[in-house]
């Protein structure tokens, strides 16, 4: 594919429109740098190089965005439904017009294959146009009255600015299924991507102003060594009416402390540990399938992939085996190498995590079918291991890294046990051919999210968000843009 690309980076590859790659901040629809004049590297997580540089921010300059998206709301919030309808429409069709150049920059600032982050654009692309959907669909209600002399009437209005902190993970996604919401709801927003990859944000707010979203309405900071101060500023700043966050259930925490102090709303989308269960009734085949489509997408950093891989234990062997199969025909390499199928982890603290869980589970009798090995850099094969047990580090943290550990158990009110032995609470998956059973275990999973005979479970017209400390709220779908909506009562008297 041809791109013509230049920027003082020559080693960095050509995209067709090169005004898509910025390094700066976007506020009050201009390019902004950080008021300090500060800056911070963005790197290659396969290479480690340098891509580029973006403002580093920090509370003044989150102050100065605040006052700057109120003044937009004042008019955002009384656009027409159809007005926003019609925005969100022209800036999807931007970024599907121009979804290799944002894949590209993806998987630069990333690491994920170009084809995984083509999937992610048009996933994440997926979320405007559903939400530009919904902004025409924002109903109240009419309440039969108890007096004869009053009508009761319930409105929806949209609650403010918004502050919107993303992850690195997908960061092109993670951040429509927050804007498209707010923004279809009326709110503006203030968008704080994950440190490492900013320039995703950056050329979603290229295209929202091509598509000619008014300024104010979407606002990208960036910030790297100043995140605590930025994240405590958007959680405590009486201008901002709701915080929306995707990352760590520490951080979460933490948020949702800090937001109290103005009693905002929040939407916390936090860490899982989810079980992945296959019965000896399952489909092996369309199991070992559904597992891999679960764990390794990403190189296993998903927040709702499969942590703990519970096997009948009467198909236990067949199972492993026809999985390191598989997964031995995995190519590990940079992300822009057609035939990688996995990349890097994000940097070397995600490498350490991962080696620590895996010498761990080594260490206390599990056995590595395939894998186990830091190659070079922030690689790490794909591994699958055997034998695992409840003491193990993996049963009770989330690894984020390319790791399939498999558990046997032996019968349904067991694993029952074992998959709700968290405090996690996200998503769990399951593979059957009992109807009944089916049924049984999707309601007794203590989870969020589940799928029945299937790894593959997001999509922008499913609820998606967890329960316990897995987080609260649910983005995407119908149920989506409530939490930026407030719900106003008015009786009319004296009729």
């Amino acid at each position: 594919m041809s791109r013509t690309f230049s920027t003082e980076n020559k080693n960095l590859p050509k995209l067709n429109d090169p005004k898509l790659f910025r390094q700066t901040a976007y506020v009050d629809g201009k390019w902004v740098p950080a008021e300090s004049g500060a800056k911070f590297s963005v790197t290659d997580p396969s290479t480690e190089q340098e891509i580029g540089k973006v403002p580093e921010m920090n509370a003044e300059d989150i102050k100065t965005a605040a006052i700057l998206a109120n003044e937009a709301f004042n008019d955002w919030s009384k656009q027409t439904a159809k007005r926003r309808h019609d925005l969100l429409k022209k800036w999807h069709a931007l970024i599907l017009e121009n979804q290799n150049d944002l894949a590209t920059i993806l998987t630069l600032e990333n690491g994920k294959p170009l084809k995984e982050a083509l999937g992610e654009i048009k996933y994440g692309a997926s979320f405007i146009e559903w939400f530009a959907e919904e902004a025409v669909r924002v109903y109240g209600d009419v309440i039969p009255s108890p007096a004869s002399n009053q009508r009761l009437i319930v409105i929806k209005q949209p609650v403010g600015v918004v502050g919107l902190i993303t992850p690195w993970n997908f960061p092109n996604a993670m951040i429509t299924r927050k804007a498209g919401a707010a923004l279809a709801a009326g709110c503006t927003v203030i968008v704080k991507p994950g440190a490492e990859t900013p320039l995703s944000a950056l050329v979603l707010a290229e295209l929202a102003d091509r598509a000619g979203i008014p300024k104010g309405v979407f606002n990208v900071v960036t910030t790297h060594e100043n995140v605590q101060q930025v994240g405590e500023e958007l959680c405590t700043n009486p201008i901002i009416k709701k915080i929306s966050f995707t990352g760590s259930t520490a951080v979460g925490k933490l948020l949702m402390k800090q937001s109290a102090s103005t009693l905002k709303k929040v939407t916390l989308e936090l860490g899982g540990n989810a079980p992945f269960i296959i019965f000896d009734d399952a489909d092996i085949d369309a199991a070992v399938d559904g597992a891999i489509q679960s764990k390794f997408r990403a190189s296993g950093q998903t927040c709702i992939c499969a942590n703990r891989i519970y096997v009948q234990s009467s198909i236990l062997a067949e199972f492993a085996c026809r999985l390191a199969e598989k997964v031995g025909s995995f190519k590990l390499g940079n992300g822009l190498e057609s035939d990688s199928t996995h990349g890097p982890l994000i940097n070397r603290k995600a490498v350490e995590k991962v080696k620590q869980h895996v010498e761990d589970a080594v260490a206390k009798g599990a056995e590595i079918i395939i894998g186990g090995i830091h190659r070079s850099g922030n690689f790490f094969e794909p591994t699958v291991l055997n034998g695992m047990t409840q003491d193990m580090l993996i049963s009770s943290e989330e690894t984020f890294g390319p790791v399939a550990a498999l558990y046997k158990f032996e019968t349904e009110e067991e694993v029952i046990g074992f998959a709700n032995a968290t405090s996690s609470g996200l998503a769990g998956y399951f593979y059957s051919g009992d109807v009944r059973r089916c049924w049984r275990l999707a309601e007794a999973l203590e989870v969020g999210m589940v799928g029945i005979n299937t790894g593959a479970i997001s999509n922008c017209e499913a609820p998606f968000g967890g329960i316990k400390e897995s987080g609260v709220g649910r983005e995407g779908s119908k149920y989506g843009i409530e939490d930026y909506l407030n719900i106003k009562y008015i009786n009319f008297g004296g009729l």
